[in-house]
């Protein structure tokens, strides 16, 4: 006995499998949906799905008031469709069976709404239903489509926006690649939302049309069949299939209205991380000030007569109680704010060791004294965290061994000063303002925000402070928002980039050889033993390739061309360009589009010329360039005019000149211009497209 109960529980489990397949009965429903548009139903099949579509209506309100995020219910378009669908098969089911029944008809849903919650009363149920149409279609629905279509144009607008955001914080070491990569993927799929959710309201509409449609065409053929073919009275053919018509109608309306306010609910919610009871919670109740003025005028609004003054005294003493609550909660939390703040400041500090200022640091940040929050992690700062990830950046991007950064205060400072200094030397500054936020206008801005106007440290751009509970305001018009963290990271990272050669010391090179030795003894034996480079010529080099951006990431591939080439000669000039050569495809590429084309610039054979007879080898410095004021002025106009209209033109100003004189034209640029790309031709791989974009012509000859 028991091995048979054992086996037909196996049984059942085994044959209620096939229920996870979610993807196949979703297929089964859709199919059955579409089959009831033309297959009779029994009456109690018809009550049974009619009570699915009331229970579905509800389920999808509910979840759309309990999702955080609207792209978390990214199925809510398809799954409109599917339940507009649902609901005129429906339709079109109950329609035939009143029509073909009439008095008959025992549709247990459709009756109770025809006599119960009508009263029994067709024109009652005419004008009910009347007023649910109008409200769903001209309040509801108009106003959720246009919500949708406006979300839909901005959200599609703001994605290059913030694309560029995320490359940028990933590029400052602000988040890592996972966390870019899923927020690219977030806003991808929000994107992805809002254009279907833009087409799936046109279902709503057309679904609310179709509904007076059929309810006006039920009442007709009623009539037509009651009367002429089965013989009723006037009376009894109008109440009957018009008091079943209007309890169908209303039976769809039901649903379909609660479907259609989940539409615009879901359409007209902002991000955030709470669900939409959380946050009107939070919110409403933000304000206890609000409710007592409110509860005030209720109470006054008791004493005019015929009034209800029982509602109006129990709404009036329980909104004057909650506000009173609230208020009290506030004021505790903000004597908790205090107490904390005077411990804190009663805290005993440790002596400085003042051993250690005497020591040059080759990368340090002083902050003034009100900037010391944000690298207090006890108080909220995650300045140290970010310097972690730019160090874990610059090493990925340029293969540099950032050295540990120290971060100090320093008094002689102004309090929200900062300065970043390389080896003592200050090389960066700014000031910031702790309560308040950067913004920046990303172009796309129509309507401007009141702030404090400034030029921004890192770049020298236009910026205003703004306050940070207006923060969702400028980036809904536009702006981009950094905090004070990001700042003083992005500055740092910048000035990474442009000193990266300065950076890199003797004890960083010798880290990243001793690296490679691990896993390739052979070439570093060979350079370092054999061809008796030393530590101080292969830095030479390595500086050289910073001082223009080039990754010196590929270090195997760099040491194994400075083994091939050492013994022709020493001079790290010549050195770093047979190396540049041998990392030609790494250089190239990022500066190539998708069809592998390299936009650039050319120089005139003349200046070339010119250019190459003012070559002077210095027996320490190597080739330097000497060459009279005026011609030197000539030559830069020109190489000057040619970048300026390049970059007009939207590319990246790049310059392709002959092997011998590049060098001597990127010290050329690089006083006049931030960080030149000077290519030679033998760094052009036969897999590079070459589209020549402008001529750099001396004035003359222009």
């Amino acid at each position: 006995m028991a091995d048979k109960k054992v086996g037909g529980l196996s049984f059942l489990i085994e044959n209620t499998r096939w229920m996870q397949k979610t993807d196949i009965l979703l297929g089964i429903g859709v199919i059955s949906v579409v089959s009831m548009l033309v297959i009779p139903l029994p009456t109690f099949l018809l009550d049974f799905l009619l009570s699915i579509s009331i229970m579905s209506g509800i389920l999808i309100l509910l979840i759309v008031m309990f999702i955080q995020r609207t792209f978390d219910f990214s199925v809510f378009p398809s799954l409109l469709l599917i339940t507009t669908v649902f609901r005129l098969a429906l339709n079109v089911s109950s329609t035939r069976l009143i029509l073909l029944q009439g008095a008959a008809f025992d549709g247990k849903i459709i009756r109770a709404f025809g006599q119960f919650v009508v009263g029994g009363n067709y024109v009652v149920g005419f004008i009910i239903f009347i007023i649910l149409v109008a409200v769903q279609f001209i309040v509801i629905t108009k106003g959720a489509t246009r919500t949708a279509e406006v979300a839909a144009r901005f959200t599609l607008d703001a994605m290059p926006g913030k694309q560029m955001s995320i490359d940028s914080d990933l590029s400052n070491g602000l988040i890592t690649e996972d966390e870019a990569r899923k927020r690219r993927e977030e806003i991808r799929r929000e994107a992805d939302f809002y254009g279907a959710m833009d087409g799936a309201s046109k279902f709503v509409q057309g679904d609310v049309r179709v509904s007076v449609v059929i309810t006006f065409v039920n009442i007709i053929g009623g009539f037509i069949i009651g009367m002429v073919m089965r013989g009723e009275s006037f009376d009894v053919a109008l109440r009957t299939y018009t008091l079943l018509t209007i309890g169908e109608g209303l039976v769809a309306q039901i649903p379909s209205l609660l479907i259609t306010t989940a539409t615009g609910i879901i359409v007209t919610r902002s991000v955030s991380n709470e669900n939409l009871g959380a946050d009107m919670g939070n919110q409403l109740g933000s304000q206890p000030r609000a409710l007592l003025i409110t509860a005030a005028t209720l109470g006054v609004a008791i004493f005019i007569p015929g009034f209800p003054k029982l509602a109006l005294l129990f709404l009036s003493a329980g909104l004057g109680v909650l506000g009173y609550i609230l208020i009290q909660s506030q004021s505790e939390e903000q004597q908790k704010a205090v107490r904390k703040e005077k411990e804190a400041a009663l805290k005993e500090h440790k002596p400085e060791e003042v051993t250690q200022l005497v020591q040059v640091d080759p990368l340090e940040v002083e902050i003034g004294y009100n900037l010391i929050p944000l690298v207090d992690p006890e108080q909220g700062g995650t300045l140290l965290e970010r310097i972690t990830n730019i160090r874990r950046r610059s090493a990925l991007d340029m293969g540099l061994i950032v050295p540990p950064i120290r971060i100090r205060d320093n008094m002689e400072l102004e309090p929200e000063a900062y300065s970043i200094l390389i080896k003592g030397v200050e090389v960066g500054r700014g000031a910031l303002q702790v309560d308040k936020l950067m913004a920046m206008d990303s172009g796309e801005v129509e309507e401007k925000i009141e702030g404090e106007e400034f030029t921004e440290p890192v770049f020298g751009l236009k910026a205003i402070w703004i306050k940070t509970d207006v923060r969702d305001l400028a980036e809904s018009r536009g702006y981009t928002v950094v905090d004070c963290p990001t700042i003083i990271a992005t500055h740092l990272t910048e000035i990474i980039k442009r000193h990266a050669d300065e950076i890199l010391g003797r004890q960083e090179v010798q880290k990243l050889i001793d690296s490679v030795k691990a896993d390739y003894p052979a070439v570093v034996n060979e350079l370092i033993e054999d061809r008796k480079m030393t530590l101080g010529d292969i830095q030479k080099v390595l500086q050289s390739l910073l001082r223009e951006r080039v990754s010196i990431r590929n270090i195997v591939t760099i040491l194994e061309t400075l083994s091939s080439y050492v013994s022709y000669s020493k001079d790290p000039s010549f050195l770093t360009e047979y190396v540049r050569i041998a990392l030609s495809r790494q250089i190239t590429k990022d500066y190539m589009d998708q069809t592998n084309t390299l936009s650039v610039i050319t120089v005139d054979p003349e200046i070339e010329t010119i250019v190459r007879n003012s070559i002077h080898e210095d027996p320490i410095e190597g080739p330097v360039l000497a060459m009279d004021p005026t011609t030197h002025q000539t030559v830069t106009d020109s190489l000057l005019d040619a970048y300026r209209r390049s970059k007009n033109m939207g590319h990246t100003p790049v310059y392709l000149v002959s092997p011998q004189i590049r060098r001597v034209m990127f010290t050329l640029l690089e006083r006049e211009v931030p960080a030149p790309v000077v290519l030679s031709y033998n760094e052009i791989t036969s897999a590079v497209k070459v589209n020549v974009v402008v001529s750099a012509l001396l004035s003359s000859a222009a």
